[in-house]
C-alpha cells in the first residue's frame, strides 16, 4: 500500500497503542502475517450479524468476515445455541476420542459434495490440503506436485510457491517458474513443485504430459482466490487430462465451499475431483478442516493394529504401507456442532438463492456506480463471494491482475474503512445471510463518499 495512505487523526487511537503493544510480544504485531495492513491493521472489541465494532468505537458493515468463514454472520443464535447445546450435554469440551457428530457430519459431506466418499477431519484447511498431498504421493508412488501459479493453498513448503510472484522474475506465461513465497523453503522442496498457467488448457496439458511420470497430483482453487473462475473448458480438460496421465486431482474448496453451491464449485461445473478439501464455512467459525475423496484413496488412511505407532505386532501390512494422519483435536465435537448447525441453516429453503440475489445486486449497484463517475471496474467471483477489479479488462489469471488499478483499489478500501465498510484492503468480498438491505444501501453510499474522497484529493 502507498505510505501516504493512512487514517484520519486520531481516529484509531486504541487500534494503534493496542498495535506498539503487540509489536513487542508477537512478532510484527500480527498473529498472522495475513491480518497486516498498512499504517496498522485494526483491532476489534465485538460484532454481531453482519457488523464489526473496533476498540475506538466504530461500527463497520463486515465484508471481510473472517476471511469468509463467517457465512452465517456474526454469532447466529442457531449457530450459538448449537454449541451452547454440545457442551450442556456432553458436559466436556472434547473427548479425544471417536464420537457421533464425526459420522454425521462424513455423511452430510458424502451426500453434498459428488467427489466425496469418505472424509478425514483437520483442523485446518492448510492440514487438508497437506493431508491430500501426503495422500497422492502413497496412491501414485510418484513425488511432485503441480500447483497453479496465483493459488494459494496454505502456508506450507510445497505449495506456498508462487502465490504471488513478481511477474519480471515469474518466466514465461506459458511456463511459470517455480519462486519460493517465503524464506526458509529448501530447494530440493521447491524442485517438487511444478507451476501451472492457470486457464490456459492447453500450455498445462503440455507441462503434465512433459513430467506425467514425476507428478503424483495437481492441486488447483477451482475458483482462483474465491474470485477467479475457472473456465469450464478448462476444468473439464484439467480432469481429462489427470486421469489419462494417472495424476491425482486435488480440489482446494476451502474458500469456495458453501460459498457458490452447498456442494462446492465441483457441483457447479459438474467435475469430480479424486480429493476435496475443505475449511472455513464449514467450521461455523471455529477452526476445522476436512479431506474427502474416493473410497480407495481414503482407505489409506485407515489404520491396522500393526499401524499404530505403539502396536510391536507382525502384519502382511506394514506401517509404511498406511498413510499417516493424527491431530488431538481432530473431528472437534464442539466445532462439528457449530458445522452442522451452519449447514442446516443454508439448507432452509431459500437461504441460498437469496443470498446469492443479495450478492448479485451489490455487484450490479456498485459497478452501475463506478460506470457513473468513469471509472473502470468490474465485480469478479461466484456464488456468495467476489472481488472489485478496477479494469475494464476481464480477469483469467494471476498475470492479468498486474494490468489493473491497484493503487486506486487501495485508496478506495482505505477510504472505506473510514465509512464503516470493514474490508482488508485488496481482498474479495464475501457475504453473509446475516447482510441486509440496508446493509448494501449503505455500502453503495459508502463508496459514492469514498470515490468522491478519492477523486477529490487527486486519486
Amino acid at each position: 500500500m502507498p505510505s501516504h495512505i493512512s487514517y484520519a487523526q486520531g481516529s484509531k487511537v486504541q487500534s494503534f497503542q493496542l498495535f506498539q503493544q503487540a509489536k513487542e510480544w508477537i512478532p510484527g504485531g500480527v498473529t498472522a502475517n495475513i491480518k497486516h495492513f498498512s499504517p496498522h491493521p485494526i483491532f476489534m472489541k465485538c460484532a454481531k450479524g453482519s457488523k464489526l465494532i473496533d476498540v475506538d468505537g466504530q461500527e463497520y458493515i463486515d465484508y471481510l468476515l473472517c476471511y469468509g468463514a463467517l457465512i452465517t454472520g456474526h454469532g447466529h443464535q442457531a449457530v450459538t445455541n448449537a454449541v451452547k447445546e454440545q457442551l450442556d450435554q456432553t458436559g466436556t469440551t472434547v473427548f479425544g476420542t471417536p464420537h457421533e457428530l464425526e459420522l454425521t457430519l462424513a455423511k452430510k459431506l458424502v451426500d453434498l459434495y459428488p467427489g466425496i466418499d469418505m472424509v478425514r477431519y483437520t483442523n485446518s484447511g492448510l492440514e487438508a490440503t497437506l493431508l491430500a498431498i501426503r495422500l497422492a504421493r502413497a496412491y501414485t508412488g510418484k513425488d511432485k506436485i503441480g500447483k497453479f501459479e496465483g493459488h494459494y493453498h496454505g502456508g506450507f513448503n510445497h505449495v506456498l510457491v508462487s502465490v504471488n510472484p513478481e511477474l519480471d522474475d515469474a518466466g514465461s506465461k506459458y511456463e511459470p517458474i517455480a519462486l519460493p513465497e517465503s524464506s526458509g523453503i529448501p530447494e530440493h522442496e521447491l524442485k517438487q513443485t511444478l507451476v501451472l498457467p492457470f486457464n490456459d488448457l492447453q500450455s498445462t496439458k503440455n507441462l503434465l504430459r512433459k513430467y506425467a511420470s514425476e507428478l503424483a497430483a495437481v492441486i488447483i482453487e477451482p475458483v482462483q482466490g474465491g474470485f477467479i473462475r475457472a473456465e469450464q473448458e478448462f476444468i473439464e480438460g484439467l480432469r481429462e487430462i489427470t486421469e489419462e496421465l494417472n495424476i491425482v486431482l486435488i480440489f482446494d474448496e476451502v474458500k469456495t465451499g458453501f460459498r457458490v453451491h452447498l456442494g462446492g464449485a465441483q457441483s457447479v461445473y459438474g467435475v469430480k475431483p479424486d480429493l476435496t478439501a475443505l475449511g472455513k464455512v464449514l467450521g461455523g467459525g471455529y477452526p476445522i478442516g476436512a479431506l474427502g475423496g474416493s473410497k480407495e484413496m481414503m482407505m489409506l488412511c485407515a489404520p491396522t493394529d500393526e499401524s499404530d505407532v505403539f502396536s510391536f505386532g507382525q502384519s502382511s501390512r506394514k506401517k509404511t504401507d498406511v498413510v499417516f494422519h493424527s491431530g488431538t483435536y481432530n473431528g472437534h465435537p464442539v466445532v462439528l456442532a457449530a458445522g452442522l448447525a451452519t449447514i442446516s441453516l443454508l439448507e432452509e429453503n431459500g437461504v441460498m438463492e437469496v443470498l446469492f440475489a443479495k450478492t448479485n445486486h451489490l455487484r450490479t449497484a456498485l459497478e452501475k456506480l463506478y460506470t457513473t463517475y468513469q471509472i473502470p471496474m468490474h465485480t469478479c467471483g461466484m456464488g456468495s463471494i467476489f472481488n472489485l477489479i478496477f479494469s475494464k479488462n476481464p480477469i483469467r489469471n494471476y498475470r492479468d491482475l498486474w494490468g489493473t488499478n491497484h493503487d486506486l483499489r487501495m485508496k478506495i478500501d482505505m477510504e472505506l474503512l473510514h465509512q464503516g465498510i470493514y474490508i482488508k484492503p485488496g481482498n474479495r468480498y464475501s457475504m453473509s445471510i446475516s447482510h441486509t438491505q440496508q446493509d448494501i444501501d449503505k455500502t453503495v453510499e459508502a463508496h459514492e463518499k469514498a470515490i468522491k474522497k478519492v477523486l477529490s484529493s487527486g486519486g
